[in-house]
């Protein structure tokens, strides 16, 4: 059974920042696309960065780009998103999510191209 389990979320002010973890099957995290997604009540779920764990290549949305970093760290199967400069919008779930198996490209971002989903955490930030 494939395993994908995050972690780290919580509730912060405005500015400040949060890591959050996502630990994966060993099979499943290798030279494989993973992703970050996050969905606020009442909104769409939308793609956050992914990372190709074959090469460590990010990507990101475009609107996130320069607060939020994705990472790994092969020794533990587990792929990191920081986020820095938090703001009220960024509350949401936040979830990770990994293909059965391939690589990262122009469409990372659709919830459509993932086959495992972990249960979400939840980032909350106040103003």
């Amino acid at each position: 059974q494939v395993q994908v389990v995050e972690s780290g979320g919580g509730s912060v002010q405005a500015g400040g920042s949060l890591r959050l973890s996502c630990v994966v099957s060993e099979y499943t995290y290798s030279s494989n696309c993973l992703a970050w997604f996050r969905q606020a009540p009442g909104k769409e779920r939308e793609g956050v960065a992914g990372i190709y764990t074959g090469n460590g290549t990010p990507y990101y949305a475009t609107s996130l780009k320069g607060r939020f970093t994705v990472s790994q760290d092969n020794a533990k199967n587990t792929v990191y998103l920081q986020m820095n400069s938090l703001k009220p919008e960024d509350t949401a779930m936040y979830y990770c999510a990994a293909r059965k198996r391939g690589l990262c490209d122009g469409a990372w971002w659709g919830t459509w191209r993932y086959d495992y989903w972990g249960q979400g955490t939840q980032v909350t930030v106040s103003s």
